[in-house]
């Protein structure tokens, strides 16, 4: 992006998103709640530490905002700088603060989570998988720790495999989650969906995603793995 537009677009979004902006956060363990929002600007998602909003006359950015009093930002702000600009995640235009809103200026990235994928009925090639693979070793190469990198943080953008969220990639401690899904990837959706694809209702892929966190945090579950979902 040019300094211009850059420049244009960060005061744009200070005096209409940030001035208006009511964000809560009641539990670290649950999604935060957005309680005011100019009607201009659009929710893209809301995870338990931020939410990410666009502006519909600049659709390709993205403006990830940090709820008051959690951590974080200092975080995501450094595995940016680390990944630099790669094509399998976003890109950091410009991080900072105003008036108590911590907040990061990124590439919008379009595409259908692998979550959204399986629900649909939609086809995953094996070469998304291999691409998002590809993308976790770079990202290791560079310092970084994947983490918390699971069917709702991973997309699938013009037949490419891309990664959504990676706010956590400063985590040292080991994370199965991708290992896992990998497995049920090749285990299940291979054999028995992948050739027949149809949609599979929310609340079986809700019974599954509670199945196993549950059993990551289980006594038995744990032993065998450490990936602990926050999703």
């Amino acid at each position: 992006m040019d300094a211009q537009r850059l420049e244009s677009f960060i005061d744009k979004m200070k005096h209409t998103l940030l001035a208006e902006l009511e964000l809560e956060s009641v539990d670290p363990g649950n999604p935060i709640h957005v309680k005011a929002m100019p009607k201009e600007w659009k929710l893209l998602g809301a995870g338990n530490y931020a939410s990410v909003f666009y502006h519909p006359d600049d659709a390709d950015i993205a403006v990830k905002v940090y709820a008051p009093g959690r951590e974080g930002w200092v975080s995501e702000c450094e595995v940016y700088r680390r990944i630099g600009d790669h094509p399998s995640y976003s890109t950091c235009y410009h991080a900072g603060e105003h008036e108590g809103h911590y907040y990061l200026i990124l590439r919008r990235l379009q595409g259908k989570t692998l979550y959204n994928c399986v629900l649909e009925g939609i086809t995953i090639p094996k070469s998304v998988i291999d691409d998002i693979d590809q993308a976790l070793d770079y990202a290791r190469s560079q310092g970084l720790f994947p983490h918390d990198v699971h069917g709702k943080n991973v997309m699938v953008a013009d037949g490419k495999g891309i990664v959504v969220d990676i706010s956590d990639f400063l985590k040292e401690e080991p994370c199965a989650m991708w290992d896992d899904l990998k497995k049920a990837y090749n285990r299940i959706y291979m054999p028995f969906l992948s050739k027949h694809t149809v949609a599979i209702p929310e609340w079986v892929m809700n019974s599954v995603r509670k199945g196993y966190r549950w059993m990551k945090h289980s006594p038995l579950g744990g032993r065998s793995s450490q990936g602990i979902s926050k999703s």
